[in-house]
């Protein structure tokens, strides 16, 4: 049996390549043709031009708040914004709603969120029966995993979240191949099996997301026979990218096209720069492009050892959205990065928020070779774009950590 889901997996990253940027201006064609929001998004934009990541680097980032903000705005008119190109029917089998809240639709394609390729790459496989304990209420995670499951031809049991002894027992009687939901709650699971002295053998797998999984916790797992990998996807996007038994980063999804931006901007990052992730969706439902997703990460050099081609990245490391109010005013690591555009020798920056409660302090911390007077002609560009005062202190290029962090916030609220 192989181990890789289909031949897509193992593309010539150049074949892959051509492919994506083949797809890509048909894909912003229809966004701006049956998406309302994305006709006025990408209005002027020449949709056949866009045939390669630096044209694609040049169109605007739609982010989450964004996305959030339309959707609140055109609700009488359009629940999803003018976003969504289905309506509701057989178009549109299931609809979800996410925090904020976020309507979110389901189309009736087989394996919607594309999640099959990352429950193959867990150990799952036709025939077994899979323990689904995301939720199947409002938000689409237990859907999303379910439609991967039957892809595959897996029988699913909805177990949901909560109801803990209930889920024990149908674990115990069912004899499930592997458990799909959060890592969290797979651990309360076994602690209460254990509790009450019922062993759960055929529990040999499991797929987990949601929330962090550290080795810790795998490693806890594997000591009670569970294998655990983890993926990461969005309501919005479906399955981004997911874990090999190689355990060296997320392999990238074959259906999305992936960019680390600088933080509150939309410039690509060089590989290995922490950044954050914008996904470009081949999704013709929901044809989000450059959608910012606000979490952080960075593209890992070279290719997985199980042999799968596609483009790694660390995984979910933090959020990207550092907003925070000094002085009553509200700074952006978008302001930080317009400052520092305007100084080509600026190489990284960081703006540290210091002292206590009603006694605020800003430092930008900059890589810059020193230059007579830089500090200063910097600290006049963060007052004209922040209108707040800033010391700014030079550093040694690599000095400061590649994180994503563009404003760091260590106020001290005792």
């Amino acid at each position: 049996m192989s181990m890789f889901y289909d031949a897509l997996e193992t593309r010539a990253p150049a074949e892959r390549e051509a492919a994506l940027m083949a797809a890509l201006p048909r894909q912003i064609a229809h966004a701006q043709q049956a998406s309302p929001a994305f006709a006025g998004i990408l209005a002027g934009v020449d949709a056949a031009t866009i045939t390669s990541r630096a044209a694609l680097a040049r169109l605007p980032v739609t982010r989450k708040h964004e996305l959030l903000e339309r959707q609140q705005a055109g609700r009488a008119d359009n629940v999803f914004g003018g976003f969504a190109t289905i309506g509701f029917g057989a178009a549109m089998p299931r609809v979800f709603c996410s925090p904020g809240p976020l309507y979110e639709p389901e189309g009736p394609r087989r394996d919607y969120w594309r999640m099959a390729r990352a429950l193959y790459a867990a150990g799952f496989r036709a025939g077994e029966l899979a323990h689904n304990s995301f939720s199947y209420h409002f938000v689409p995670a237990g859907s999303m995993m379910e439609t991967g499951a039957h892809a595959l031809g897996c029988t699913v049991f909805p177990g949901g979240t909560g109801q803990t002894e209930q889920q024990v027992q149908a674990m115990a009687e069912l004899r499930p191949a592997g458990y799909i939901g959060t890592p969290s709650f797979l651990k309360i699971i076994l602690d209460k099996a254990h509790e009450q002295g019922i062993a759960l053998p055929s529990v040999t797998k499991a797929l987990v997301s949601g929330e962090a999984f550290p080795p810790s916790l795998r490693d806890w797992l594997a000591a009670r026979g569970v294998q655990g990998y983890q993926c990461y996807g969005t309501a919005d996007l479906g399955l981004i990218g997911y874990e090999t038994t190689a355990r060296e980063g997320l392999v990238l999804d074959e259906g999305v096209i992936v960019e680390i931006v600088r933080p509150g901007t939309g410039d690509p990052l060089p590989e290995g720069e922490v950044g954050e992730l914008v996904v470009t969706t081949l999704n013709p439902d929901y044809p989000l492009i450059r959608f910012g997703t606000g979490d952080l990460s960075a593209v890992l050099p070279g290719q997985c050892p199980t042999g799968r081609t596609n483009t790694r990245i660390k995984g979910w490391m933090g959020r990207a959205d550092q907003t925070t109010k000094v002085r009553g005013m509200f700074v952006h690591p978008g302001q930080i990065a317009s400052v520092v555009k305007r100084f080509p020798q600026v190489q990284r920056a960081r703006l540290v928020v210091s002292g206590e409660m009603a006694d605020d302090r800003m430092a930008l911390r900059v890589e810059a070779d020193p230059q007579e007077g830089l500090a200063a002609r910097i600290a006049d560009a963060v007052r004209e774009v922040t209108k707040l005062r800033c010391e700014v202190e030079l550093l040694p290029p690599g000095s400061l950590p590649n994180d994503g962090k563009v404003i760091e916030d260590v106020r001290s609220y005792r």
